[in-house]
């Protein structure tokens, strides 16, 4: 079974931090600071809970002047890397705010090593037309990982992070990032714009729609970065973002014979499919999805849709065979009960069933 994601800060790594912060300062106190950490509710805390936790014992331990305890750690971080490195832009996030220069360039070091995705967004919030003149700055970075930072530390609706109302209201600011961005030459870069254009859609669908007929078509890049920007559009069958992709109203395409296997036990797998025909000369530009409305706790269903496949239909038939698992898996709980089907083509629902899982 694989270690649980809190133990990226593992009782070592503290060790070893502690060791490393003594190496730098000779009066930090060892293993006053580990017994500190490695309390009795060390065991229960999640991943971010622990790193906070190292955070707070950390202050308590360094000099208290945040200079000084920040020159420490900068001497110390480049002994750490990975996702247990965000210790230190945690340090930062949590201590650092009224010291804007300092942090900003301690941000700006630690992301090398990690991501400082997190840590900046509260200085994005303080300081909003300063922050994000220096992300403009970091967007024209020769180092890939602070160009990144740039596009993905102003995301809307960053995943475990704090939201950035400002920029759900008005996504201006992010857009310039962006188009200094939309045609880096990494793709770690490139990633992380398509999903900021992908926040951005959630609230400003018509901007983003905007920005991807202009770059659309521009190169391959571009064309990568609208299409995973515009997923969220795409699923949700928003017509003016299928056109955009080719993806014309299905008022020619019928789908017959759903089958479905009947009853399942938890654990085990559906296997549905479907035939896909039409009475034009070939099927053509087609998106397929199909939809599971899953029985929650509270006996109600709440749907989730899944990509079957995308492309060019040069025939008048196909036939569809699909399997979906009810394998337990980290990101979804399973009940038993009746659970929903729906076939989806370019963002229609055409067909409907049922299934039971016992």
């Amino acid at each position: 079974m694989a270690e649980p994601f809190k133990e990226l800060f593992s009782q070592k790594f503290v060790q070893d931090l502690a060791a490393a912060v003594k190496s730098t300062d000779k009066t930090f106190k060892t293993e006053a600071f580990v017994s500190h950490v490695l309390d009795d509710d060390w065991p229960d805390r999640e991943l971010k809970q622990r790193m906070r936790h190292i955070t707070e014992s950390l202050h308590q331990f360094l000099p208290p002047d945040f200079r000084q305890a920040l020159h420490i750690l900068t001497s110390v971080s480049a002994k750490f890397n990975g996702l247990s490195h965000m210790v230190f832009a945690d340090f930062v996030e949590h201590y650092g705010l009224d010291y804007f220069e300092e942090s900003v360039q301690a941000l700006e070091l630690f992301t090398q090593n990690s991501s400082s995705e997190f840590a900046v967004r509260p200085f994005i919030i303080k300081y909003p037309t300063k922050m994000m003149q220096h992300m403009m700055k970091w967007a024209n970075s020769k180092n890939e990982h602070i160009r990144r930072l740039a596009s993905e530390g102003c995301r809307s609706r960053l995943p475990w992070a704090m939201a950035l109302p400002q920029f759900k209201k008005d996504p201006a600011p992010v857009i310039k990032i962006l188009e200094i961005l939309k045609n880096d030459s990494s793709e770690y870069v490139r990633k992380s714009v398509a999903n900021n254009l992908n926040d951005i859609s959630k609230d400003n669908p018509e901007t983003v729609l905007k920005i991807a007929g202009k770059w659309l078509g521009k190169s391959k890049e571009t064309d990568w970065i609208v299409k995973h920007g515009c997923r969220t559009l795409l699923r949700e069958g928003n017509t003016n973002a299928l056109l955009l992709f080719g993806f014309q109203k299905p008022a020619n395409i019928h789908v017959d014979k759903l089958k479905v296997t009947p009853k399942i036990r938890m654990g085990e797998t559906i296997t549905f499919s479907f035939l896909l025909s039409t009475k034009e000369a070939m099927l053509g530009r087609l998106r397929l999805e199909y939809i599971v409305d899953f029985m929650k706790a509270n006996g109600k269903t709440a749907p989730k849709i899944f990509k079957i496949s995308e492309g060019d239909f040069t025939v008048k038939e196909r036939e569809i065979v699909k399997n979906h698992s009810f394998r337990p898996i980290t990101t979804r709980k399973y009940y038993a009960g009746k659970h929903g089907l729906r076939i989806v083509v370019n963002g229609k629902v055409m067909r409907e069933s049922e299934f039971l899982v016992v």
